[in-house]
């Protein structure tokens, strides 16, 4: 195992930034011990911001980049980095949170749910987040898994009116996980399998029949388990779908079919051309365009938010060539059964895709070696926040049902029981 100065410098700073999200929590908590707007108070409320963590440090890193090695070495290296999916996280989560497409996605859902009331008398509250839940996380195979977590986000959201710290947790560890391995009945949504599916020829067929089926089935089982468990608290603390439609209906105006459609519209656009970026991209800065014309029907458009997941991703980008050095060798190395398992435990401090398409610069895997990397790593996507790119977007949509900021050892933790149904699924059926 060799390494370079900068590939050694690389992988330590990464390292610290990982350790670094795990104390997000504590370093907001000293910020209050300084007066309110202060320098110290700013400051550490900064370094206590999860969304900025791989930012900070990046940013640090390529500064030692380019006094070791130079500008012109740098600027080689940052040119050749590809930022595709952060751009695209910030386009989808920008359009997916506007008003029509939201509004659209709770009638869907509402739809379906009120139909299952129907046939199985079930509590309309339990329905609606049982098929959010599922519904949510599987539609991400086809509108790509940003676009699912932030629709399913907000209509979690919406619905949630009193919360615990375990109800809240277990409801975010539930839709990392799903939403994770909800991506896996196409070889294009989820970016885990995006990365190796050109190269390693899966077809729609190869990844419904190996990955598919077994995901659906996880998505479920965890659904239910999660409603199970928090029956009582969901009921209490949560509104229906309905009573949103209803709440929403009397403080903003009705919006027009045709304002609906041109939004779904842009969605399929930017979804269609989500591997093209300036495709995308011009698509966006239209729709920019049609949102302030149609400002009528519009919350504000969530940039800010949609920026911050985009600087949190496209830091971990900056990072991702240099652990190249250590994560090829001793993926490589395993046998199937630990390369499973070691591929999910690799997840939750290197993001999935990074880790498979680091996977698949290695030579000679085997198939069962490639299916148990890619299973590995979609199924321990819930566990951290930076273990599925997804995740930034669903915490920042969240993140102020987390009083303090999100912990993340309380989501591993919580995300254990989904994880675990997740990994029998894909290794088991």
């Amino acid at each position: 195992m060799t390494y370079t100065t900068i590939e050694l410098i690389g992988t330590i700073l990464f390292g610290l930034a990982v350790i670094h999200t795990f104390m997000v929590g504590r370093i907001l908590a000293w910020s209050h011990h300084f007066p309110k707007d202060s320098l110290w108070s700013n400051f550490l409320h900064l370094l206590g911001e999860i969304e900025a963590v791989f930012a900070i440090w990046a940013a640090l890193f390529m500064a030692i980049f380019i006094s070791l090695e130079g500008w012109t070495s740098a600027m080689d290296y940052q040119s050749n980095l590809n930022f595709i999916e952060p751009f695209f996280i910030f386009a989808i989560m920008v359009v997916c949170s506007t008003r029509p497409v939201l509004a659209a996605g709770r009638k869907g859902i509402l739809f379906i749910s009120s139909l299952i009331q129907k046939v199985f008398r079930t509590p309309a509250v339990l329905t609606d987040i049982f098929v959010v839940l599922i519904l949510g996380p599987l539609s991400g195979s086809f509108i790509t898994e940003p676009a699912a977590m932030t629709v399913t986000a907000f209509m979690l959201n919406s619905m949630l009116q009193k919360e615990s710290s375990k109800l809240i947790y277990g409801l975010i560890a539930v839709l990392f996980v799903n939403i994770s391995i909800g991506g896996a009945l196409t070889p294009f949504a989820a970016p885990p399998i995006l990365m190796v599916a050109g190269k390693w020829n899966w077809d729609f067929t190869f990844v419904m029949s190996n990955f598919g089926w077994k995901s659906a089935i996880a998505v479920v089982i965890n659904t239910a388990l999660l409603i199970a468990v928090f029956r009582k608290q969901l009921s209490e603390g949560c509104i229906t779908l309905r009573e949103v439609e209803t709440r929403l209906a009397g403080s903003q105006a009705a919006i027009p079919v045709p304002v609906t459609l041109v939004h779904l519209l842009f969605l399929t656009g930017i979804v269609v051309t989500a591997h093209y970026q300036n495709a995308f991209m011009g698509i966006f800065l239209l729709f920019l365009g049609v949102a302030a014309v149609t400002q009528r029907y519009q919350d504000s458009l969530r940039l800010k938010e949609s920026l911050l997941v985009a600087m949190f991703l496209g830091g971990i980008i900056q990072f991702g060539a240099f652990q190249k050095w250590w994560l090829a060798p001793l993926l490589g190395s395993m046998s199937d059964l630990l390369l499973f398992k070691g591929a999910v435990g690799l997840t939750a401090i290197t993001d999935n895709a990074a880790l498979t398409y680091l996977g698949s610069q290695v030579e000679g895997l085997s198939d069962s070696s490639k299916y148990a990397l890619v299973a590995g790593a979609i199924a321990g996507g819930g566990l951290t926040i930076i273990a599925n790119a997804p995740n930034a977007a669903g915490y920042s949509i969240l993140s102020h049902k987390f009083p303090g900021g999100i912990k993340p050892l309380n989501l591993l933790v919580a995300a254990l029981v989904p994880t675990t149904v997740a990994v029998v699924c894909l290794w088991l059926l």
